[in-house]
């Protein structure tokens, strides 16, 4: 395989440098590559789809692995060609030039799919939503983001970082942040550190219509966040939304756990949210109201 030495060479060969405007920071080290599509792992023979590979630093892990396939969605058309290097005539490389935002990933491949990738910092969370709210959801997702949004895909209620997305991801998927990366392991290093995500999509999970009702929820409740939810849900029926959910309308969203917003969602959605199951304690963190 390629050594991190010569990806940089290749690089330079080429005459290409990461573009800011589409997010770009390569991971070369192969070592580190390696680690994240063993976090992936293992594929057992189903097919990969890597977004934004680049100069293809995670693409030659990919093809060390036992995954059947790996498709290539690349935007940038100046990486085309070295990604052709990688192509051994096995068949089992395919590269797509096109916005992951507008793909079909259905089209690309058949069967369960896996999704790895070092996501271009600009369109990460959108890729992520797309993925999670979409028609085509992947057998699992590893992905990498900045830092700072990682931590809020696997918050938890009263974190800091708790908010809009976590309620999506963890409403789909079982989320479990797995490494964290230094600026310096990239090329160029940005100015954040980074940090990997994993996502097994739930066996029970809502209805495509249900997680319209969830997003709207939890776009309201949070956009407002410092209000309490009579106020911030409002527009969505206020104090009466929450008593039909069984929440309390003077909370505030950072307090409120994932089955509490399912709960609302249902409520939005006219339907009549189950009762909240009975237990030993309290089922939602609460904080002194100012």
């Amino acid at each position: 395989m390629t050594s991190d030495l010569t990806l940089r060479e290749h690089l330079d060969a080429h005459g290409l440098a990461a573009k800011k405007s589409f997010g770009q920071h390569f991971l070369l080290d192969l070592n580190v590559t390696r680690k994240i599509v063993r976090f992936a792992g293992p594929f057992e023979g189903r097919a990969v789809i890597e977004v934004g590979p680049g100069p293809g630093g995670l693409t030659r892990a990919l093809l060390e692995s036992d995954a059947g396939k790996v498709v290539l969605v690349e935007k940038d058309p100046r990486f085309i060609p070295l990604l052709t290097e990688l192509d051994d005539g096995s068949g089992r490389l395919t590269i797509v030039e096109a916005d992951a935002l507008k793909v079909r990933e259905a089209e690309l491949t058949e069967g369960p799919t896996h999704l790895v990738s070092n996501l271009p910092y600009n369109v990460g969370t959108a890729l992520l939503i797309k993925w999670l709210t979409g028609p085509w959801l992947p057998h699992s997702l590893t992905l990498m983001f900045q830092k700072e949004v990682a931590e809020r895909v696997v918050a938890r209620p009263g974190d800091d970082a708790y908010g809009r997305l976590a309620v999506i991801s963890q409403a789909v998927c079982e989320a479990k942040l797995m490494m964290h990366l230094p600026a310096a392991a990239f090329t160029p290093p940005p100015k954040v550190a980074s940090a990997v995500v994993h996502l097994v999509p739930k066996a029970e999970r809502p209805s495509a219509q249900m997680l319209k009702h969830l997003e709207r929820v939890t776009a309201a409740a949070f956009g407002q966040r410092r209000k309490m939810l009579r106020s911030s849900l409002k527009q969505l029926g206020g104090a009466e939304l929450c008593e039909r959910a069984g929440i309390d309308p003077e909370d505030r969203a950072e307090v409120i756990d994932l089955n509490g917003f399912l709960r609302l969602a249902r409520a939005s959605a006219g339907e009549t949210p189950p009762a909240e199951p009975a237990t030993d304690g309290p089922t939602l963190m609460r904080r002194k109201k100012a």
